[in-house]
């Protein structure tokens, strides 16, 4: 199958970890974040941790968009199911998601809440049209990927005048994300993350382009190279790290030029600039509050924007003591080095984040079975 067999071709993986191994310096230890989940979830699927060398890391970073949602924000849409009476739509994922109380959304859903799972925004608009007498919300995770659907979901509503629709927004933005990480004092002061260079996202680079990147080579002389999903992708982009942290270069890169260009999707860019503007700030899961990184509906669209028809007032609330989802979210620790993994806390019955998405780094290394390797070397 074309773009999917030749990037899974064991033969070519070995001859780039061989290229890899040549390439990387003895005497120097080589820690690269790759930002996206579906990038973690590669590495620890096909292994490819464990055809680098000891002396190249992977550290995985806050890319599932999941993992990041605060519980705040799961308590929120929670409300809005028991105590508001609105019918809720939102991903699969978003779901299970631990939230107070010992609930979730699928628990919520178990005591009445009308909470229903779709594939896209269309169906949330299609149950908003099949139930005039409702009120349809829709939760709206992710990074960039997934914001121009949500943009066309607003504007379709609008349309058509459906005045039972709106949409409790927690979009995020990617470079926000990134310029925390390198601004973090585990990075920037303390050292205890040493970070080389970073294997960026690939869904969200269709979107924005390599563009954004360029200022965190110029401004914090970190690397970037944009990688598909794959992993020969992966590995590839990981050479082309490392080759730049030899010659003491800081580019951006694009390893995933068959779907990526330097200025994205134009179209899908102003769509998103018509509907949604910059929030303030925006409280991730694992690093606090972010300036600056997450978008809300523009006043224009007001009327689509659940937290201003329900005068939502955020809360922040603290994660669970013993887990440790902030901290891997951070890089600043493996999902072996938390106590409830694999142990109360699995895919079937996760305590954090990390162990529920498909994107997820806990589930990952559960799924895969990575953290069983012996030592716990495998990163």
């Amino acid at each position: 199958m074309k773009y999917v067999d030749e990037f899974r071709d064991g033969k070519l993986a070995q001859v780039l970890a061989g290229a890899i191994a040549a390439a990387a310096r003895p005497e120097h230890s080589y820690s690269f974040m790759e930002f996206c989940g579906g990038h973690t979830h590669a590495i620890s699927r096909y292994g490819v941790a464990d055809l680098l060398p000891p002396n190249v890391r992977m550290v995985h970073g806050p890319g599932c968009p999941v993992c990041v949602l605060p519980i705040g924000r799961i308590d929120m849409a929670i409300a809005l199911a028991l105590e508001q009476g609105v019918t809720l739509c939102t991903y699969g994922d978003t779901l299970r998601v631990p939230a107070s109380k010992g609930l979730s959304l699928l628990k919520a859903k178990a005591q009445g809440g009308d909470i229903r799972m779709v594939y896209s925004t269309a169906d949330a608009l299609r149950i908003a049209q099949e139930n005039p007498a409702k009120h349809v919300v829709f939760l709206a995770i992710d990074f960039e990927t997934t914001t121009p659907p949500t943009a066309v979901a607003i504007k379709q509503a609008r349309a058509l005048g459906l005045e039972n629709f709106s949409v409790l927004c927690c979009h995020v933005l990617t470079p926000a994300a990134i310029s925390n990480i390198l601004e973090s004092p585990e990075v920037r002061k303390l050292g205890t993350v040493p970070l080389d260079g970073f294997i960026g996202p690939a869904h969200v680079s269709t979107v924005i382009g390599s563009r954004p990147y360029e200022f965190f080579a110029a401004e914090y002389r970190k690397p970037v190279v944009i990688a598909g999903f794959e992993p020969l992708d992966v590995m590839q982009a990981v050479l082309m790290l490392v080759r730049q942290v030899n010659e003491g270069r800081a580019e951006v890169e694009n390893e995933f030029t068959r779907a990526v260009t330097r200025d994205g999707n134009l179209k899908a860019q102003e769509l998103v600039a018509e509907v949604f503007e910059l929030r303030r700030a925006f409280e991730w899961r694992g690093l606090g509050l972010v300036p600056y990184s997450a978008l809300k509906i523009r006043s224009e669209y007001a009327s689509y924007d659940t937290e201003f028809r329900y005068a939502l007032d955020y809360q922040s609330v603290a994660d669970n003591r013993a887990c440790e989802c902030g901290a891997i979210l951070r890089g600043v620790k493996r999902p072996q080095d938390c106590k409830l993994f694999g142990t109360v806390c699995t895919p079937d019955n996760p305590i954090g984040s990390c162990m529920v998405s498909s994107e997820g780094a806990c589930a990952a290394h559960y799924s895969y079975g990575r953290f069983r390797v012996q030592g716990g070397s495998s990163q």
